[in-house]
């Protein structure tokens, strides 16, 4: 299978996204999770370890 293909199956399969967010409006896919609920509660780790950090949860179909 190719990497397109990979990528899009992942992100079907883990559409739950944490993207960690820099000043220079420049972005980072932290984590991919199956559903909301284990965003959340990574994110709250997640935000416990580096507090300094700016963390989001995206719903991404796109894989990116």
């Amino acid at each position: 299978m190719t990497d397109i293909h990979n990528s899009a199956q992942r992100a079907r399969l883990f559409p739950w996204a944490i993207i960690r967010q820099f000043p220079n409006l420049q972005r980072i896919t932290v984590a991919r999770l199956r559903n909301r609920s284990d965003a959340e509660g990574h994110l709250i780790a997640l935000r416990r370890l580096i507090p300094q950090a700016e963390f989001a949860i995206a719903f991404d179909l796109t894989g990116e």
